[in-house]
C-alpha cells in the first residue's frame, strides 16, 4: 500500500490480526483494532499514534453499523476492512451442541457479515475499498474433530466469492485469505474443545487431538510474513478471489482437487444420467 490508508481489522489482541496492525502501522498506515474490552484497548493504543482502539463485540449485531459509522466519522473512510475475530471450535459432531455451532457461525460468519454490510454503503458511494477475510485451509479441507469450524470457514469462502462478484463492479474487491497452520493462539488458548462422551470415537479422534495440541506454537507459519502478504494484497490493483497461505494449505488444497477430479471422473457416467432428454426451460 503505497498511499496511507486506514485499515478496519476486526480481533487485534492477538494472532493474524495483530501481527496485520503491528506491520500495517509500521508502514505508516492507520489502523482502527477492534477488541472485546478496556483493558486490550489500551494495549492496543500502546503501539502507536497510528492505533485506534475500539471494543466491540462481533457478534453484537446492533452495535456494528453504529461503530463503523462512528470510524467514517472520527478517523476516516475506510479504506480496507479486515475480517480476522474468529475462533476454532474443536468436538466431534455427534458430541458437540448445536449451542457451540451456532455460537462458532454467529463468530466465524455471522459477524463477517454484518461488519461487511456495515461498510458497504460508505465503500460503495466512494466507488472503491478492499474487504480482505481471513478464512482458513480448512475452508477447502477438512478432517475428523473441526466439522463446525470447517463449515464457518466453507461458508465464509463461498460468501466472500459470491460477494466479490457482485462488488468488482462498483469498484471493490473482495479477497478471502485461507491460512494453513500458523504460530498463534488458533489451537491453543483460542479454541474451544468439546469434551469426549462417545468411546467409538476414541480411536480416530483421540491422536488428532494429542498431535494438535503438541504442535500448537511450533506450527510452520510465520504471523509476520502472512501479514507481509496481506498487505501486499490489498495494494494489488488484480487482487485473486482467494489466497491461500502456507506450503501445508498449498499441498493439502492441491491434493483436495486432484481427489476431486478423480471422483468426478469416476462418477461422471452417473452424473449425466440424469439429465433429462427436454432441453428447454429450467424448472
Amino acid at each position: 500500500m503505497a498511499l496511507r490508508k486506514n485499515l478496519l481489522i476486526t480481533g487485534v489482541s492477538s494472532g493474524f490480526g495483530r501481527a496485520l496492525a503491528q506491520e500495517s502501522l509500521a508502514a505508516g498506515h492507520r489502523v482502527v483494532g477492534t477488541v472485546r474490552g478496556s483493558r486490550a484497548q489500551q494495549d492496543f493504543e500502546a503501539l502507536g499514534a497510528g492505533a485506534i482502539g475500539r471494543v466491540l463485540d462481533v457478534t453484537d449485531f446492533d452495535a456494528i453499523p453504529r461503530i463503523v459509522a462512528e470510524v467514517e466519522a472520527e478517523v476516516g473512510p475506510v479504506d480496507v476492512l479486515v475480517n480476522n475475530a474468529g475462533y476454532g471450535h474443536e468436538g466431534v459432531m455427534e458430541e458437540s451442541s448445536l449451542d457451540e455451532m451456532r455460537r462458532q457461525f454467529d463468530v466465524n460468519v455471522f459477524g463477517a457479515v454484518a461488519m461487511m454490510k456495515a461498510v458497504l454503503p460508505f465503500m460503495r458511494k466512494r466507488r472503491r475499498g478492499r474487504i480482505v477475510n481471513i478464512t482458513s485451509m480448512g475452508g477447502f479441507v477438512t478432517m475428523p474433530g473441526i466439522a463446525y469450524y470447517c463449515g464457518s470457514k466453507f461458508a465464509l469462502e463461498g460468501i466472500s466469492e459470491a460477494l466479490g462478484q457482485e462488488l468488482k463492479p462498483l469498484g471493490i474487491h473482495v479477497t478471502a485469505v485461507a491460512p494453513g497452520s500458523f504460530r498463534t493462539d488458533w489451537a491453543g488458548r483460542s479454541m474451544v474443545r468439546t469434551p469426549r462422551s462417545i468411546e467409538d470415537y476414541d480411536g480416530l479422534f483421540d491422536p488428532i487431538r494429542r498431535a494438535r495440541e503438541a504442535k500448537s506454537g511450533r506450527q510452520l507459519g510465520d504471523p509476520a510474513k502472512a501479514a507481509r502478504a496481506m498487505l501486499a494484497l490489498v495494494d494489488n490493483p488484480h487482487p485473486p478471489a482467494h489466497l491461500l497461505l502456507g506450503s501445508d494449505a498449498l499441498g493439502l488444497v492441491r491434493d483436495k482437487l486432484t481427489a476431486m477430479s478423480t471422483e468426478l471422473a469416476t462418477w461422471e457416467a452417473v452424473t449425466r444420467s440424469t439429465d433429462g432428454t427436454d432441453q428447454g426451460t429450467l424448472s
